[in-house]
């Protein structure tokens, strides 16, 4: 009973610490922020059709990049493969995961929500954590490409600049560092007492896919599609408040994922709109309108990831309480006990079994 009086006490008392940190936030932004009048009324000539088509818009987005990490998943795994229905429900959960939780706890949310639809041999978290980076990994030539393009067509902000070059940089270093740890091979029995190796070996086989340069490619293509519809949509709903350009559309996704890079809480609501609307200043926004479209983006971003986040979740049988839980599965490997045989080799047509047992 202490134990758990003593778990209440923490969870309370991190509560009241996210509480006030949130409030102090928003006393701050709303004494400091924009003409809130001039924000409220900037939707009284929104054409809600251009709304509505960006959601289907960012639809497709989700469906291309849930296709991508499909395909990371299919390379990693043994086969029977989940179906694309079971990685599709467990993306979009991490995705409500991302947008309700602090510090991308929906990426590990993921993880967890299609483990538990797989055979748990030991590793398969691992595995499945190694996907989800790979996965992120394939964000970085659609985040080029868009530098790029932005850097012909528009005028980046000073403070995104540096963050953008980090960003760029520790992604290149990370993709070398993945290729390179996906081609090394491994022809060992691991036991209980080699438990650290066994999983950083298993983590190893997510990166499987970047070994395999047609799954590689069609995974990009797929994340590529992604990032593209997404910058439409963005650009959708600048039609909807009747201003902006490609050029423009393309510096608010960029500056969008510079807002986000560090989520302070849930959504950084807020810190992105104000990423959002300075920037349009120079495009002869006004910085009501400038927010207002900020909050009516992030309202698209999050309607179909929230949503369908939610539909699954009640399919699963978890509350969205429980969404913070479910993370913590993720800190235990699926069974540890027994020797997990680990061969590794470029001419294996399928990856071998993740455990003992499938």
């Amino acid at each position: 009973m202490t134990a758990v009086r003593a778990l209440s006490h923490r969870l309370w008392f991190r509560a009241s610490v996210a509480a006030l940190l949130i409030v102090g936030m928003a006393a701050l932004f709303v004494r400091r922020g924009p003409d809130w009048h001039a924000v409220y009324h900037a939707f009284d000539f929104v054409v809600w059709r251009w709304i509505i088509l960006a959601v289907l818009i960012n639809l497709l987005s989700v469906v291309a990049r849930s296709i991508a990490w499909d395909l990371v998943v299919r390379q990693a795994l043994p086969q029977p493969h989940p179906s694309h229905r079971l990685v599709f429900s467990a993306f979009c959960v991490g995705l409500l995961g991302n947008a309700a939780l602090p510090a991308r706890a929906g990426e590990l949310a993921r993880v967890a929500v299609l483990r538990r639809r797989l055979p748990h041999g030991s590793g398969t978290t691992a595995v499945l954590l190694g996907t989800v980076f790979a996965h992120r990994l394939f964000d970085l030539f659609p985040v080029v490409l868009l530098l790029l393009y932005t850097l012909l067509t528009a005028k980046i902000p000073h403070w995104a600049i540096t963050a953008i070059i980090l960003f760029v940089g520790i992604g290149f270093a990370l993709l070398c560092f993945a290729i390179v740890t996906a081609r090394r091979q491994h022809t060992r029995v691991f036991n209980e007492r080699d438990g650290i190796r066994r999983v950083l070996v298993m983590a190893q086989r997510g990166l499987w896919v970047l070994k395999r340069p047609s799954a590689a490619a069609t995974a990009s293509v797929f994340q590529l599609a992604g990032w593209f519809l997404q910058l439409l949509a963005v650009y959708t709903v600048m039609r909807a408040f009747d201003f902006g350009t490609f050029p423009a559309a393309a510096l608010v996704l960029l500056l969008m994922n510079v807002a986000t890079i560090f989520p302070l809480w849930p959504g950084n609501v807020g810190l992105m709109q104000a990423a959002i609307a300075l920037p349009l200043v120079s495009y002869g926004v006004e910085t009501g309108t400038g927010f207002a479209y900020g909050f009516a983006l992030q309202g698209v971003e999050m309607s179909v990831g929230v949503g369908l986040g939610l539909a699954f979740l009640a399919r699963e049988g978890i509350s969205f309480a429980g969404l913070r839980g479910i993370r913590d599965d993720t800190a235990e490997d699926d069974d540890s006990s027994g020797e997990t045989v680990i061969p590794v080799g470029e001419s294996e047509a399928e990856p071998a079994a993740v455990g003992a047992t499938r």
